[in-house]
């Protein structure tokens, strides 16, 4: 067992049996096959493992499970360790084990270190091995989270205080173009202000940043929203150009009872410059929770109708609206229109064209004119042409279509294996496809990747 070569089978998920398939397998009672994965060397099939064993009181097999991972030195066996034993309240423990990765300065191992001694009293400990690292936006979160634990507050604001103006990215002091280290800095002392009940402050700091959105959240939005500053939060929706302060307010109105009010927040966006895609997407999702599905299909067809609104996600979009509201054949004959209109139907705008046949009852039609299609035999057409298959009972006939594509569609191929109890197969189509081999990872390279 090597690290690197776990590391790269569990990021890329070959050579090894996938965490959901691993989890079918202990669905359909196959918990010897996991047990014996795992000590074949199938990081998801030990980690389930010990985590069952765990859960039956049974800690020492447990660790014996994941003692030929942890040998390796790879961090994520310590990790996944750490965690159970603090789970079965033996953090003393956790913190031992973690401590020398922490120690070696891994950046995650850095941030899981700092955390755990965070939730065990160990506050000011945390904050003091993260203080040195504040430039590093992953770990300057840790930072900030560790200072609430241990009354340090004011020493994280004062860290992250004179980063706020950030440094010329040239190197030359008198450079305009300047960049902030960490960048959710102004985000991070923003959370410090608002707990410390210095609200206003908060607002003020985040209406300073250069990006709004991180994980397309906005944090002055929620903060806004969590202050019940709705007629700020409904200014600011207005003009914020990504559209998520918008959804965040519409949240909010519908929270409360207020369904016109959301409804209205998209259908008069004010002078923001969000997509109208975006809006309209939300907009119909909305319309269709509270019933009116018949308006949710006007707003969609209305965009999809336009000028460049036919994409095939817009699309896509309305024709499961089509579906749920029992308009399936109104959506294949806006299908039609939109086939005819656009010269020709890709693979991509056909494959919508199934669900719908299928909620009309034609799904005979529908694996017919599938295979008929040019693109019917490619790996990506077989897909949803095995699961039409298998939908009508004919299982064979499916696993024989994803077979013709196995190394493209193994993880679906494999899921239909093992439901036709074919478990063995599955597991060999798995495990066979062997790792490329790849350089070790430089203790330089961020192992972690910003929420963008």
């Amino acid at each position: 067992m090597d690290a690197d070569d776990l590391d790269h089978r569990t990021r890329t998920l070959s050579g090894c049996i996938p965490p959901h398939l691993v989890s079918r397998l202990l669905e359909l009672g196959h918990t010897d096959e996991v047990e014996r994965q795992a000590g074949l060397g199938d990081w998801f099939c030990a980690r389930a493992q010990a985590q069952l064993l765990g859960g039956r009181g049974r800690q020492a097999q447990a660790m014996d499970v994941l003692a030929p991972y942890l040998a390796t030195g790879w961090w994520k066996a310590a990790a996944t360790a750490a965690e159970l034993l603090e789970e079965w309240g033996r953090a003393d423990e956790a913190i031992a084990l973690v401590r020398p990765h922490a120690e070696a300065e891994k950046r995650s191992a850095l941030e899981f270190f700092a955390r755990l001694l965070s939730r065990h009293g160990r506050g000011g400990e945390a904050f003091a091995l993260l203080s040195p690292h504040v430039e590093d936006w992953f770990l300057a979160a840790a930072l900030v989270d560790a200072a609430e634990s241990a009354g340090l507050d004011e020493e994280a604001a004062a860290l992250l205080t004179p980063r706020l103006g950030g440094r010329p990215r040239c190197g030359d002091p008198s450079c305009t173009n300047r960049t902030t280290e960490p960048f959710n800095a102004v985000e991070l002392l923003a959370a410090i202000r608002e707990r410390q009940g210095l609200v206003d402050e908060a607002v003020a700091l985040l209406h300073t940043r250069d990006t709004t959105s991180v994980d397309n959240r906005d944090r002055l939005a929620d903060l806004l929203a969590r202050h019940d500053r709705i007629e700020e939060l409904r200014t600011y929706a207005a003009v914020e150009h990504h559209g998520h302060a918008a959804e965040r307010l519409a949240e909010v109105l519908e929270e409360r009872g207020d369904v016109e009010g959301a409804i209205a927040v998209f259908r008069h966006p004010g002078d923001a410059q969000a997509p109208r895609s975006h809006g309209a997407v939300h907009l119909s999702r909305l319309l269709a929770r509270h019933g009116r599905g018949d308006e949710a299909i006007t707003v969609m067809r209305a965009l999809v109708d336009s000028p460049g609104g036919a994409e095939d996600w817009l699309v896509d979009t309305l024709c499961t609206l089509y579906a749920e509201q029992g308009r399936a054949e109104e959506g294949l004959a806006h299908l039609d229109t939109l086939k005819a209109r656009h010269g020709g139907e890709d693979w991509d705008f056909f494959r919508m064209r199934l669900p719908l046949l299928s909620a009309c009852g034609l799904r005979e039609e529908a694996i017919a004119q599938a295979r008929a299609h040019p693109e019917g035999t490619t790996w990506y057409a077989a897909r949803p042409l095995a699961g039409l298959l298998a939908d009508a009972g004919r299982v064979e006939e499916a696993l024989t279509v994803l077979e013709q594509h196995g190394d493209d569609n193994s993880g679906v191929l494999a899921r239909y294996l093992l439901d036709a109890g074919r478990v063995e197969d599955a597991v060999a189509l798995l495990r066979r496809r062997a790792p490329v081999p790849v350089e070790p990872v430089r203790p330089t390279v961020p192992d972690d990747v910003p929420p963008f």
